[in-house]
């Protein structure tokens, strides 16, 4: 199944409040928020990232951060007590995805990839993220996105320059 159906499917066995909205093809996450009409912290950004547990072994992370925040790969290679982090390829974040660069959903599907969500982003009463698809995202009510996808909350976004 892929990733748009397998989204509708589960907002709707699980009864969330949502809405769709379709717009022009967009994957940036700024330009996107624009197309919907919402703030850009409102946006769940939702980006792969590698983090080097050892020497030949390594765990995907989906770190889902407010759209006008930065990812801190830091604090995730810190959380996962790894040597470093760092984005996944585009073919590997694709593939563990289920959707093209720019559409990924902030659920986490394949079973290699853990979801950590930063708690600045569930303070909205509504998150909005591409559908799996450029042309069409959700506008999801955050409490049933949090009983949906259960991630893990965890401060992972960059501070702000003093």
């Amino acid at each position: 199944m892929n990733g748009y159906d397998w989204l509708l499917d589960q907002l709707e066995r699980r009864q969330a409040r949502f809405r769709l909205m379709d717009h022009t093809p967009e994957g940036r996450t700024d330009l996107a928020s624009v197309l919907r009409r919402h703030s850009l912290a409102q946006a769940a950004k939702s980006l792969v990232v590698r983090v080097a547990t050892g020497r030949r072994s390594r765990r995907y992370l989906l770190a889902v951060v407010p759209g006008d925040r930065k990812v801190d790969l830091d604090v995730l290679r810190e959380l996962y007590a790894g040597t470093e982090a760092a984005f996944a390829t585009r073919e590997v974040a694709e593939r563990l995805a289920g959707s093209v660069s720019g559409s990924v959903m902030p659920f986490a599907r394949h079973p290699e990839l853990n979801l950590v969500v930063d708690p600045e982003l569930l303070v909205h009463d509504e998150i909005f993220f591409n559908a799996a698809r450029l042309d069409r995202s959700v506008a999801l009510v955050t409490d049933d996105y949090v009983a949906m996808a259960e991630p893990q909350v965890h401060p992972i976004v960059q501070l702000p320059l003093a």
